[in-house]
């Protein structure tokens, strides 16, 4: 049997032309807000090998904020039980399917609209922004399974913040010292696992986005600072021509990214991005550059309080136990989950446990 359900809707957006694509060349890296951009991202889902009861988690977008707003979710597929269900205490979405044992080919299929803008803040205008309360602040100063406050990583953004005067000061600092300390690791897989506790105890500081930005959140805590991590998949080329910022095809299977958001407390939820500029190090240019080339100090500067667009945000979830789960929590939930009765499959490898996500652009 097929169905398709209507999951969430929200207030339609007014209607506006496609912003123009990737430029042939790069541009400077200056994200500013302008007009909404619409996308339509499917993510398909098939079990080969079924065993027992076979379960899939799908991650849903569900932050809306000054540079996302989700108008609806929908699914299609043969599952027996299919609804939408969130993690308790981060309000994470997730697509939830069960198929019995005996079911033929577990199919799945999950299609987001939602409408993305540029975020930036303006440095020079402070006040006027909402403030957090006691325990808002709590909850996001608090340390999670692979992002302890305490010890050495409390010691170390200590260390990075001496002398700092003001939180901003402090956010800064601590950007700096990531861009400046850290590189990006192809041979991480995936998008790394976040564990920032054995990062420094190695001086290993290599990793992709959900270690190197894992890092920034965690030292930002540990200085009282509330930062969060954002779980999410890039949906279109830079506009700026960074061929490394972008989804070069619809097909972003393997797009997935996270970035970070910093509290302060003249601006509110400050986009940061450090992983990104280690990104356009290693990867803009065929062979590894530096962050004193030309085509980096750009990015660096605006990736502390903007972000390009041409992405979206799934959740801000750490330690997330999957509904229904025999298994072990996961630290985030960026990737489609599955689990027969042999256990749970690799997401990482969505060949052999098939998915395929896809990106488009319609109107907002």
């Amino acid at each position: 049997m097929d169905r398709r359900v209507f999951l969430k809707a929200s207030a339609a957006l007014p209607l506006a032309a496609a912003l123009p694509r990737a430029l042939a060349e790069r541009s400077e890296f200056n994200p500013r807000p302008g007009e909404w951009r619409g996308f339509e991202v499917t993510a398909r889902v098939e079990v080969l090998k079924p065993a027992g009861v076979t379960r899939v988690w799908v991650p849903v977008p569900v932050v809306n904020d000054a540079g996302q707003k989700v108008i609806d979710n929908g699914w299609s597929g043969n599952a027996r039980l299919a609804q939408l269900l969130h993690d308790g205490k981060y309000g994470a979405a997730m697509l939830y399917a069960e198929w019995p044992a005996g079911a033929e080919q577990p199919a799945l299929e999950l299609t987001s609209r939602l409408a993305t803008r540029n975020r930036a803040v303006d440095f020079s205008r402070g006040g006027g922004a909402p403030k957090l309360g006691a325990a808002e602040y709590r909850f996001y100063t608090e340390a999670t399974a692979l992002m302890p406050t305490s010890g050495l990583v409390k010691k170390t953004a200590l260390e990075i913040t001496k002398g700092a005067r003001s939180d901003e000061d402090k956010a800064r600092q601590i950007y700096d010292w990531i861009v400046e300390n850290t590189f990006r690791d192809p041979k991480t897989p995936g998008c790394g696992v976040g564990d920032i506790q054995t990062m420094l105890e190695t001086g290993n500081l290599g990793g992709k986005c959900a270690d190197l930005n894992a890092l920034y959140v965690g030292l930002a805590r540990a200085v009282g600072l509330p930062a969060r991590e954002l779980y999410g998949i890039r949906v279109a080329k830079s506009a700026f021509g960074y061929r490394s910022l972008g989804a070069g095809t619809e097909n972003v299977t393997r797009a997935q990214h996270c970035r970070a958001e910093v509290y302060l407390q003249a601006y509110g939820w400050v986009p940061v991005d450090p992983a990104d500029v280690r990104k356009v190090v290693l990867e803009e240019k065929e062979q590894p550059t530096t962050l004193a080339d030309p085509i980096v100090p750009p990015v660096r500067r605006a990736l502390f309080g903007a972000w390009e667009m041409n992405w979206l945000a799934y959740n801000t979830a750490h330690d997330i136990a999957l509904p229904n789960s025999g298994g072990a929590r996961v630290g985030f939930l960026m990737y489609p989950q599955a689990e027969t009765a042999n256990g749970r499959l690799d997401s990482l490898d969505p060949d052999n446990f098939r998915y395929r996500i896809s990106a488009h652009e319609v109107a907002a």
